[in-house]
């Protein structure tokens, strides 16, 4: 895999591709930096989550079942697991373990800073989960993910396997790991974030025509949440992973439809479009990271891109 940009190719300040629609926008990202393309060669890059200790990103590359490293320090890219069982969505959890989504075992895990795997969840009232597909994890160290039958479909991104329950929103208790549906009502849940005080989860409809991007408020002290609403109408757009920053803005990753609606696009705590980055690739999911939690580390279809902002990550609370 390329280790880094061509340096044929180099960036232009400021970047063309990092679009301003709204003045609010502008204040958000840097004039003197530039996307960069940092790997490639992936068939369809997903859950990127950055190891701040290390100083290096992971994600997944679902059809190829492996995950992905690279390093910052070197700049050089390599397999860090594989066999991954078509592993997707990736976070940290307090502790900063990984936790990981897993198409082929349709499971929840969580790997050990000594390299163990524990199941975190399999199942819900006695069935099979479908094929776990992003995961965030909250300040009280719940785990938060989302379960729609993506990867039982077909033989492409895990094994093609019968739905023994509805796509749903579900939390993993921090004390007793038990696992309790939250949510069956979102139409093909997907991506899914906090706001930065946590009062509202967000979560991609991705089942939804046109897709949406919903908000639930949440309730009794993180143990419930309350009816699903429509904060974004992605139109002809189909957003996938997002994380939130600091000031609450989403950062969706983005695609089909046209080539102009591919990359990331920026929305603001009430759903109005700020800006976009676009790509020469949909992204599928992004990350923010690097030394300030300013560098925003995006997976898309065959390659990993960055790029530096003028704002930070949320992190839990």
């Amino acid at each position: 895999m390329r280790a880094a940009t061509d340096p044929a190719t180099p960036g232009r300040y400021p970047d063309p591709a990092v679009i301003a629609l709204d003045p609010r926008f502008e204040k958000l990202v840097l004039p003197l930096a530039a996307v960069e393309r940092l790997a490639t060669g992936c068939r369809w890059a997903e859950g990127p989550v950055w190891f701040g200790d290390g100083r290096y990103l992971l994600w997944s590359d679902v059809p190829n079942d492996r995950i992905m490293r690279w390093d910052e320090t070197s700049g050089q890219t390599h397999v860090w697991r594989h066999a991954s069982n078509h592993a997707n969505g990736n976070t940290r959890d307090r502790q900063g373990r990984l936790v990981t989504c897993e198409h082929l075992g349709r499971r929840v895990t969580r790997t050990g800073h000594d390299g163990r795997i524990t199941v975190l969840a399999d199942q819900y009232d006695g069935k099979r989960l479908n094929s776990p597909n992003d995961v965030v994890v909250k300040s009280d160290g719940s785990i938060w993910f989302t379960d729609p039958p993506f990867g039982i479909v077909g033989y492409y991104q895990g094994e093609k396997a019968t739905q023994e329950l509805p796509a749903a929103v579900y939390r993993i208790c921090p004390d007793s790991g038990a696992v309790t549906k939250m949510c069956d009502t979102i139409n093909g849940p997907n991506g899914l974030a906090f706001s930065p005080d946590e009062s509202k989860l967000y979560v991609i409809e991705s089942r939804a025509r046109p897709r949406n991007i919903v908000a639930c408020d949440v309730l009794d002290g993180g143990r419930a949440l309350g009816e699903p609403r429509v904060l974004v109408d992605a139109g002809h757009g189909t957003p996938d992973g997002f994380r939130v920053d600091v000031e609450g803005n989403l950062w969706c990753g983005w695609g089909m439809g046209t080539p102009e609606l591919d990359g990331v696009h920026v929305f603001s705590p009430q759903g109005e479009r700020l800006g976009r980055i676009a790509l020469p690739e949909r992204c599928a999911n992004l990350a923010f990271g690097g030394k300030h939690r300013n560098r925003l580390f995006m997976a898309s279809c065959t390659s990993i891109y960055s790029l530096f902002v003028n704002t930070q990550g949320a992190t839990p609370l």
